[in-house]
């Protein structure tokens, strides 16, 4: 198994190097941390050079919108280039769930980031909440490849971001007992799918409530195959399969 997306670092666990053997132990191959600031960005890069099986995506989430200048990204463009684990940009994309007065200056800051993916042809990772036309609408204007992060919408977006050419991450929310997109999964099929935990948020069910971690990520596949009437192999083989072509892992 691949966790595509995870968020490790030391302000949510206390000891990443058991937090790593523990995924071992559940059959994780590889993991993908996703820095999303300043401090994490750094943090994910330094925990990806010095685990073999660890790879990191860097870029700003819109939460950061008000922090983020025209150097930083210089400096973003820099790191992707220089640096041989980083294997995606992201996560990057839209969030009006909190603030929509800002939705120019996301817009801005997206469309700038998605640019230096463009060039430099790497896989982007696109978090969109309660965004799904402007992120859609703005995607449609790059050329650029990738996955829709912890994906929960309706069939209709999902084959709308599957004919754009991008990929849906699959976490615990396939699991939650009031979730519905178990049938959006079941319908879309495993080519189109890569799995993630978004730990430590998210935990799949029976675990809900805990901090979550990629060992958990087994619960996730035993879901997509009981929805998709595959095997667990099946489904643990084709994810990594797309995860590995998607980012390039070695």
């Amino acid at each position: 198994m691949i966790d595509t997306h995870c968020h490790l670092s030391n302000s949510y666990y206390e000891k990443i190097e058991e937090v790593l053997e523990e995924n071992r132990k559940a059959g994780v191959e590889k993991i993908i941390i996703s820095g999303c600031s300043k401090e994490e960005i750094k943090e994910a890069i330094d925990i990806a050079n010095t685990h073999q099986d660890v790879y990191a995506t860097i870029g700003y989430h819109p939460e950061e919108v008000n922090k983020v200048t025209d150097n930083d990204l210089e400096e973003l463009k820099s790191l992707i280039k220089r640096e041989s684990k980083v294997v995606g940009l992201g996560e990057i994309g839209l969030d009006y769930y909190y603030e929509k007065d800002n939705k120019d200056k996301q817009i801005a800051l997206f469309e700038k980031q998605l640019k230096i993916a463009q060039e430099l042809g790497i896989s982007v990772v696109i978090h969109s909440r309660d965004a799904v036309n402007d992120t859609i609408n703005v995607l449609k204007k790059y050329k650029v490849k990738g996955v829709i992060h912890c994906f929960s919408g309706s069939l209709e977006v999902a084959k709308e971001y599957i004919k754009m050419g991008f990929m849906l991450g699959i976490g615990g929310v396939v699991t939650f007992k009031n979730s519905k997109l178990g049938e959006v999964v079941s319908k879309i099929g495993l080519e189109n799918i890569v799995l993630e935990t978004d730990s430590p948020y998210l935990t799949p069910h029976p675990f809900r409530g805990e901090k979550n971690s990629s060992k958990y990520l087994v619960y996730v596949v035993e879901k997509i195959a009981e929805v998709t009437g595959k095997s667990v192999e099946e489904v643990e083989l084709k994810t990594s399969k797309n995860a590995q072509v998607l980012f390039d892992l070695q």
